[in-house]
Parts: structure tokens; C-alpha cells; sequence
């Protein structure tokens, strides 16, 4: 986490429980839309944050430089799924 945002421990907490439970609603046809909608803001919101740990990959050790950059890329092809899943979906919002 970023040393410029506050709480640091209660927002890994709050990311985590937020892709996880986005992840688990693309289960249900009823909630799969809107999920990957979830998904998409997710990502996008948390994008400064991993282009900031890449910039910053000193600050985190336990993780290649390479590593760290890859992740960038990986965001964009998440996303990209993520807008092909609502496609797809009849009952995604639009």
C-alpha cells in the first residue's frame, strides 16, 4: 500500500473482501453483470496504486521490479475480460 493513502492495513482488508466478493457474484447469472461492472471500477481504482508500487518496487522487496510491471499490462487484459463478460451477459447493466 502506498505510503500517501491512510489506513493502509483496513484498505488491503476492504480491497481484498471487494475482489473477492465482486469474483464471487460473476457466479450468479442474476448479479454477473453488474459485478464485472464492479470489477472493471475496481481495477481502474486501484491502477495508481500498482503503477506507484512499479515506480516505487524498492519499497517492496519481496517482488521482482519485473514482476511489479508486469501487473500493469495484466490490469489492462482483467479489464478488457471483464468488458468482453458484460458483453456476453444479457442482464449486464448497460
Amino acid at each position: 500500500m502506498p505510503p500517501y493513502l491512510p489506513w493502509h492495513l483496513a484498505l488491503v482488508y476492504i480491497s481484498g473482501i471487494a475482489e473477492i466478493g465482486l469474483g464471487a457474484f460473476l457466479l450468479f447469472q442474476r448479479w454477473a453483470g453488474l459485478a464485472a461492472w464492479g470489477l472493471i471500477a475496481f481495477l481502474i481504482a486501484v491502477f495508481p496504486v500498482n503503477v506507484h508500487i512499479a515506480i516505487h518496487a524498492e519499497l517492496y522487496p519481496d517482488f521482482s521490479p519485473i514482476e511489479l510491471w508486469l501487473r500493469l499490462p495484466l490490469q489492462g487484459v482483467l479489464i478488457a475480460s471483464s468488458y468482453w463478460y458484460t458483453r456476453g451477459n444479457p442482464l449486464a447493466c448497460r
